[in-house]
């Protein structure tokens, strides 16, 4: 992971955390290293760009409920700043509605689609130090749109055999976004989540990946617990939920190494 230098270092990172497969943590991840950031002082803003929401419920805030979301932005209704919410744990968030449902077949008839979410972050750029993007599992223009707006992206992967496609085609995604729309996306690496080191089969998947892609593995690896999965009833990330739990240690450990980076 290259920091990057005085030179180089313009505005906020904005890390777009993608696979195209579900269920590998992508949410888990966004919410867990937003909040580590935000406890270590930085300026954060969370995005949610899965239809599901379900970041934005895993953060406290009902979905039903509310008037605005970040499909207003994306299609030019309002401002960025008109939907941005606090929450409870010291980020910002721009929320999801399941009408974002919509938004991909009403964006491709846009002019712009794919920047269209680069930039209404414009708009905040000096505000925060760093975005996180939740996209969702699928390839289409919001996942386009996320890579578009993003300095560098991180793959959550659990380490099974599907992981292969999954990530296989992200690749492919992310070369046209490089050719078309952003020459400058960085991608930082895999992070192993669920992950079973006592496993042989965990660890030759991750092996196969970084060999046949060339991919940085993230570490700490994130373990497999229930608790990440009993904290969105709370409306909290794990860092609240079970502080000192190690897969909320894992995640800081994570989130510092980023820090450190920038």
């Amino acid at each position: 992971m290259t920091p990057r230098t005085a030179e180089t270092r313009s505005g906020p990172r904005v890390l777009a955390v993608a696979n195209q497969k579900g269920g590998v943590a992508k949410t888990t991840t966004v919410a867990s290293l937003g909040v580590a950031m935000a406890q270590r002082g930085a300026h954060v803003l969370l995005v949610d760009l899965d239809p599901q929401a379900s970041l934005t419920f895993s953060l406290g805030v009902d979905p039903e409920e509310l008037d605005l979301s970040v499909r207003d932005v994306l299609v030019g209704s309002k401002s960025v700043q008109d939907v941005i919410l606090v929450t409870d744990e010291a980020v910002h968030l721009l929320p999801a509605t399941i009408e974002l449902a919509q938004t991909e077949e009403t964006l491709a008839s846009m002019t712009g689609r794919e920047q269209r979410l680069r930039v209404a972050l414009e708009q905040v750029a000096d505000d925060y130090d760093w975005i996180l993007l939740d996209c969702p599992p699928s390839l289409g223009v919001l996942t386009a749109a996320a890579l578009t707006a993003a300095t560098d992206l991180l793959i959550p992967l659990q380490c099974e055999t599907l992981a292969h496609r999954g990530v296989g085609q992200l690749l492919d995604t992310v070369h046209d976004v490089r050719a078309f729309t952003n020459p400058d996306l960085s991608v930082i690496g895999v992070l192993p989540t669920a992950y079973d080191g006592r496993t042989r089969h965990a660890r030759a998947v991750l092996e196969a990946i970084t060999e046949s892609y060339g991919l940085e593995v993230v570490e700490p690896p994130i373990p497999r617990t229930v608790r990440f999965a009993e904290a969105p009833a709370y409306g909290r990330s794990i860092l609240q939920t079970a502080a000192t739990h190690r897969g909320a240690i894992a995640y800081r450990d994570v989130a510092d190494r980023l820090l450190a980076s920038t």
